[in-house]
C-alpha cells in the first residue's frame, strides 16, 4: 500500500467540548489505483484528505506513506514528505497568472531544488498526457476552466508524486467538462502508478474508479463497488 490511514481519529474544539470530524477510521489505497471519497457536506470528507495530505495531525492513529510513517516526524520533514511524495489538486487551480502552462509545472521543480531548464521535459511530458501541449505558452487567462483544472493536475504530478490527493476537481465544472476531468484523473492514476484519493461530492462521473467509500458523521465505510 502506498497510502495507509490506520484508526485514525481527528477532533476539533467546538465551545467547551470537541467535535469528531474523523472517528476511527482505517484506508487503504495501493499504487495505480483510485478511490473516491464521497458523503454530504461536513460528513468528515476534507478533513480525512487534510490528514492524508499530513496538513493536519490527527488525535490518534497513523498516517504511513510510500511505507513512512509520519507519527513524531517535525513540520519540515513533513513538507519534505509532501514535497517528494504527495500531489494535491486544490478545488481551486490556484495558478499563478504570471506564469505559462509549462512555467506553472516548472516552477515546482524550482521549489525542490531542481534546473528549471532540466525539468522542462517533464513539464511538457505531463501536459502532453494532460491534452494540453499545444497550450504550453499559454497563460491562465487564456485557458478555459477546464483547461485551468488539467494545468492544475498535471502540477500535481510534476514531482512524481506517490500518493496523488484531489479535492472536488469538478465542483466549478459543466457535466461534460467535470466527466472528462475525472476520466482523465482515472487514466493519469493508472498511467503514473498513483496511490489516487478523490474527494467528491458527485456520484455520477465515478463509472471507472476502482473503490468508492463513504463518510457519514465522520465514520468511513468500505467497500461500496463503484457501479
Amino acid at each position: 500500500m502506498s497510502l495507509h490511514l490506520t484508526d485514525i481519529t481527528l477532533t476539533y474544539p467546538d465551545g467547551e467540548t470537541r467535535l469528531t470530524a474523523l472517528d476511527h477510521v482505517t484506508l487503504d489505497v495501493s499504487r495505480g489505483s483510485l478511490t473516491a471519497v464521497v458523503g454530504p457536506s461536513g460528513s468528515g470528507k476534507s478533513s480525512l484528505l487534510a490528514v492524508a495530505a499530513t496538513l493536519v495531525t490527527p488525535d490518534a492513529g497513523t498516517v504511513t506513506i510510500d511505507g513512512i510513517t509520519t507519527t513524531g516526524m517535525t513540520r519540515g520533514e513533513l513538507t519534505a514528505l509532501r514535497r517528494h511524495k504527495i500531489g494535491i489538486v486544490f478545488q481551486q487551480p490556484n495558478l499563478l497568472p504570471s506564469l505559462t502552462a509549462v512555467e506553472q509545472l516548472q516552477v515546482m521543480a524550482h521549489i525542490d531544488g531542481r534546473s528549471l531548464t532540466k525539468d522542462r521535459g517533464r513539464a511538457m511530458e505531463l501536459l502532453g498526457a494532460v491534452g494540453l501541449a499545444d497550450h504550453a505558452h499559454r497563460r491562465p487567462h487564456q485557458l478555459s476552466g477546464g483547461q485551468r483544472q488539467r494545468v492544475n493536475i498535471a502540477r500535481a504530478l510534476m514531482n512524481n508524486p506517490t500518493v496523488l490527493l484531489v479535492d472536488e476537481p469538478t465542483s466549478a465544472l459543466d457535466h461534460e467538462r467535470g466527466a472528462a476531468v475525472i476520466d482523465l484523473i482515472t487514466h493519469l492514476t493508472h498511467q503514473q502508478g498513483t496511490a489516487t484519493v478523490l474527494v467528491t461530492h458527485d456520484r455520477a462521473h465515478l463509472t471507472a474508479v476502482d473503490q468508492i467509500a463513504e463518510v457519514h458523521d465522520g465514520r468511513l465505510h468500505l467497500p461500496t463497488p463503484a457501479q
